[in-house]
């Protein structure tokens, strides 16, 4: 009977500790968000082989190597 009231309240208490948003699991977020269909990466400053195409939210940039951003007309 003890052990089934002390898995209670080790429930009771683990649904009440909210989710953490930091940590590893933000930084594997950051690091392989994807963007401009796979080709550029989400971060807030670009490398300088890089340049930003769009915005990836509302503090970072979509970054993506200048050659693929190089749209040049073949005749």
């Amino acid at each position: 009977m003890k052990s089934l009231l002390l898995v209670l309240v080790v429930l009771v208490l683990l649904s009440c500790v909210p989710p953490v948003r930091s940590g590893a699991n933000t930084y594997v977020r950051t690091a392989f968000s994807t963007c401009w269909g796979g080709k550029g990466v989400c971060r807030k400053l670009c490398g300088g082989n890089e340049d930003y195409h769009i915005f990836c939210d509302v503090r970072r940039l979509c970054c993506v190597n200048k050659k693929l951003l190089d749209v040049r007309v073949r005749r």
